[in-house]
């Protein structure tokens, strides 16, 4: 009995981490499935654990019920547990630097722009695209991204400007993909880019990404042809890094039932 009433306490107090932490990005208007289902599945936790009696009772008398509710929580149970898996993947993943010397080329995939800036999490990727090809100065980068509602730049405009300004990169070495709205999009565009360059998709290529982002990525990539590259993960950053990994957990899944890779 006391196992189980701290097991509620375990239960309690993550559920209302989970509200508050979708709850908080929400009101700063991040809407999406990273956000709205830690706030769900925190209000669940909370109300069921506030009501376990309540529940408990009303289970005794409908058994079905009882069995369709044990059986709910067996299989969040599996799905918790490959969420887990998937987010130390992930970790291991971002500990990992598999880049080779003499790249010839670096693609900067886009992760979003607000009001003529750089998101957090694109600043990222282009700080790490940044450092390698100071490192590798005989690279070109190519940066990708289209014009996003409300935006009069586009999104790689906004990338090739942020490079020249933070890393003294030459605009000459910077080429622009603005038009993809998708990371199928920015590697698929690219390829014209790489082509105009006289570069196969054989060539030594870096795909710049976020550490959450470099599994699907580097999937997608291989299903369109490139076969030299490596993914390099930028890290995260820590106010939205956890809701990103589990967007992109369902993203990955979304893209593999979808046929992307």
């Amino acid at each position: 009995m006391q196992n189980n009433k701290f097991f509620r306490y375990i239960i309690f107090i993550i559920g209302l981490i989970l509200f508050l932490d979708g709850f908080i990005l929400i009101l700063f208007k991040k809407w999406h499935l990273g956000t709205i289902l830690p706030l769900l599945i925190g209000l669940i936790f909370i109300i069921s654990t506030l009501n376990h009696q309540r529940i408990q009772q009303f289970l005794a008398q409908h058994l079905k019920l009882k069995k369709f509710w044990q059986w709910g929580w067996r299989l969040f149970s599996i799905w918790l547990i490959s969420l887990l898996a998937f987010f130390g993947y992930i970790h291991i993943k971002a500990q990992q630097n598999n880049l080779t010397d003499h790249v010839q080329t670096i693609i900067v995939l886009g992760s979003g722009i607000t009001q003529g800036k750089a998101s957090p999490t694109l600043a990222r990727r282009l700080d790490k695209a940044g450092e390698i090809a100071k490192q590798q100065p005989q690279s070109l980068i190519i940066v990708s991204g289209g014009l996003g509602f409300g935006e009069s730049k586009t999104e790689a405009e906004i990338m090739a400007q942020y490079l020249q300004d933070r890393d003294q990169i030459q605009a000459s070495r910077i080429l622009q993909e603005n038009k993809s709205t998708s990371t199928e999009l920015n590697l698929k565009n690219s390829q014209a880019i790489l082509k105009a360059q006289q570069l196969g998709l054989d060539a030594k290529i870096a795909i710049v990404t976020s550490d959450f982002h470099t599994l699907r990525a580097g999937a997608i990539a291989k299903k369109q042809g490139y076969d030299n590259f490596v993914t390099v993960g930028a890290e995260t950053p820590i106010t939205t890094r956890y809701n990103a990994w589990l967007r992109e957990y369902f993203a990955y899944l979304s893209g593999w039932v979808l046929g992307e890779y």
